[in-house]
């Protein structure tokens, strides 16, 4: 992503037509992001243009030193925590369920594995099949490469049920991994 001073520049000036130009440059990178994180394509949209405006607001704040597109996901990354947070409901079901600090290194998947037998998009569909948090805990954790201290403290839970999360995650994920393949095989044989 190659985005110029000037354009910036023109932004912080509200500039319209430079707002929807930077938009445009930015929009793929923001959805590609969004899309980790949310069932569908108009929830990862709508967080999009919460984070772009997140973006346009504080412009001034961007040092030239980090690359752009580094700036704008972890801005977009916070955009959907930040929306996780608003949502009561399952803060209200962290809040009231004790999680043992599960790690079981005999049920984790490699996603390596699978890589060799699925498509990107099996994948992420397969993670987005993971609960809310248990999702969220996944994408942080093993995509976007937060430790469990950085995801407690995003997710407003202890470093124990980050890890719980990314066990049960994995341990979903190579379930998931595993049905699709004997799936596959049956296919094959018929």
């Amino acid at each position: 992503m190659n985005i110029n001073a000037q354009l910036l520049a023109d932004c912080q000036k509200g500039d319209r037509r430079a707002q929807f130009q930077l938009y445009q440059s930015c929009f793929s990178t923001l959805m590609s992001v969004g899309m980790r994180y949310k069932k569908d394509e108009s929830e990862s949209a709508a967080v999009v243009n919460e984070a772009f405006l997140k973006i346009l607001k504080n412009l001034d704040k961007y040092k030239t030193n980090v690359p752009f597109q580094a700036w704008i996901r972890r801005i977009m990354i916070n955009t959907v925590i930040d929306e996780f947070r608003k949502n009561r409901k399952v803060k209200e079901l962290i809040e009231h369920t004790d999680f043992e600090d599960f790690h079981n290194h005999d049920d984790l998947v490699t996603l390596n594995v699978a890589d060799l037998n699925f498509e990107a998009e099996e994948l992420e569909e397969m993670i987005k099949r993971l609960p809310p948090v248990s999702q969220k805990v996944f994408n942080l954790f093993a995509i976007d490469g937060y430790s469990h201290k950085e995801i407690g403290e995003m997710l407003e839970i202890s470093d124990g049920t980050s890890k719980w999360h990314l066990s049960f995650a994995r341990k979903k994920l190579k379930e998931f991994i595993s049905a699709a393949m004997k799936e596959e095989v049956r296919r094959k044989a018929h």
